[in-house]
């Protein structure tokens, strides 16, 4: 059965246009490859471009140091997770664990206020890399050895600009290109769903921030082999855009440029769009040249900023959020069931005695006695006794996921600040395209009635 998650009711018998992200979201990536990739691309451009010192291309690559919907504090050299209401819940100094008692020193309020530009969103499965190379370079520059670094927060800048130039000057490109096997997945199941919703009457249409020559050689090596009712992707979608500035893209009123597919030039777009292949323009223009209303067009990404955030702000779209971590996530929560079971159950023989001591020392203030001196003692050992065995279990639960940093979209107890923001931006989610093409184009998507923390009392 596939699992699509709704946040907010979705009619897809509504939806005459759907679109897609093109990177993580309509082609999938090996992204373990493809970060390693990355961590070795960088750190080669800070040694060339950079000047920073040759040690630091011995620098390992681990996939697990970082997740997405972590933030940098570029200012303290500091990685933090934090819960729905921005409070931090779990924080590093570069690879080193930060412990309350400093965290609390460091931050005073536990929460933190991301407009300030200090703060670095971990928003996208391309930043995985990013984020475990600064946090390797703080550790580096604060060994013993003294290796010559700048400051955490250049730090941080360099890494980025080399990690864009390496996106936009094709030296990671250029290694797909070699080696599309390694670094693409294939999914057959994606282009049966496609097609079955062409079936249906649904215009599908790609926009993606690559050129067009990259486009062309993910969709002729993912899409064109498993078309069973079109000559190829170009056929299965209505309109492909290539170079669209996304997130610029869902805010501005740029024109099109029109791309002859057989050559890759391009001519100005004076007149309404007509199914095809182009460059540039904006989500406006490409609404009104349609004559669609927004919440006929339902978009798919994996960009919770640049696909998904401003969309949503700014035109009206419907929205989809593919969060691949999903997969693995659901998977270990099944396994890791047994024990939260067992927590659960600990958790139930604490809660009483939690509440009769807080009874029993309000008698004895209230009342200037010490009558129950002894049985408070007494409730306070077993307490203490269901925390060491509490405690072990959830660590252990933690562990099936991430070493690091827990689940994606927890933190504890609480949802994670990116959990929120799916929460708030994406009317749906999934782990894979796939699994929204599976669902009948008919589907009509209902949220749950989501109960309030007054809803859960006892009647």
């Amino acid at each position: 059965m596939a699992k699509v998650f709704v946040n907010r009711t979705l009619n897809l018998k509504r939806i005459r246009y759907l679109g897609f992200d093109m990177d993580h979201t309509l082609v999938r990536y090996n992204s373990a490859a493809f970060e390693e990739l990355a961590h070795r691309i960088m750190i080669e451009k800070l040694v060339k471009d950079m000047n920073y010192p040759s040690t630091i291309l011995n620098l390992s690559f681990s996939y697990d140091r970082a997740i997405r919907g972590l933030v940098i504090d570029k200012d303290k050299g500091n990685v933090l997770k934090l819960s729905r209401y921005s409070a931090i819940r779990v924080s590093y100094h570069g690879c080193r664990p930060i412990d309350y008692r400093e965290q609390t020193r460091l931050y005073k309020s536990v929460y933190i206020d991301l407009r300030d530009p200090n703060y670095l969103a971990i928003d996208t499965s391309f930043s995985i890399a990013f984020a475990g190379l600064f946090m390797q370079l703080v550790d580096l520059k604060d060994s013993p050895e003294g290796v010559a670094l700048p400051d955490y927060s250049r730090i941080a800048d360099d890494v980025t600009t080399v990690l864009d130039r390496a996106h936009r000057d094709g030296s990671l490109k250029d290694e797909v290109r070699k080696n599309l096997d390694k670094y693409i997945l294939k999914d057959a199941a994606t282009v049966a769903g496609l097609e079955r919703y062409k079936k249906h009457g649904k215009k599908l249409f790609v926009v993606t921030n690559s050129d067009f020559s990259y486009t062309k050689l993910l969709l002729d090596h993912t899409i064109t082999p498993f078309v069973k009712e079109h000559k190829g992707w170009q056929d299965l979608f209505d309109y492909v855009i290539t170079l669209s500035a996304k997130p610029s893209f869902f805010m501005g009123k740029q024109r099109f440029l029109k791309i002859d597919p057989t050559t890759g030039f391009m001519t100005n777009m004076d007149a309404k769009l007509v199914p095809g292949i182009y460059q540039g323009g904006s989500a406006n223009v490409f609404t009104s040249d349609l004559d669609v209303a927004p919440d006929e067009i339902l978009y798919i990404g994996d960009h919770i900023y640049g696909d998904i955030l401003r969309l949503k702000k700014d035109c009206a779209w419907r929205t989809a959020l593919v969060v691949e971590e999903l997969e693995d996530e659901l998977a270990q929560e099944k396994k890791s069931l047994p024990i939260l079971d067992r927590i659960n159950g600990l958790m139930e023989q604490k809660f009483p005695l939690e509440i009769k001591l807080d009874e029993m020392i309000s008698a004895q203030v209230e009342q200037g006695t010490h009558e129950h001196d002894e049985t408070i003692r007494k409730l306070l050992g077993e307490i203490s006794e269901l925390d060491k065995q509490i405690s072990p279990l959830i660590k252990q639960q933690q562990q099936m996921y991430n070493p690091y940093w827990g689940e994606v979209m927890r933190t504890g107890i609480e949802e994670s600040y990116f959990a929120y923001q799916v929460d708030r931006f994406a009317c749906i989610y999934m782990a894979k395209l796939s699994e929204m093409l599976a669902t009948s184009p008919r589907t009509y998507f209902r949220s749950p009635r989501r109960p309030m923390a007054h809803d859960l009392v006892e009647r």
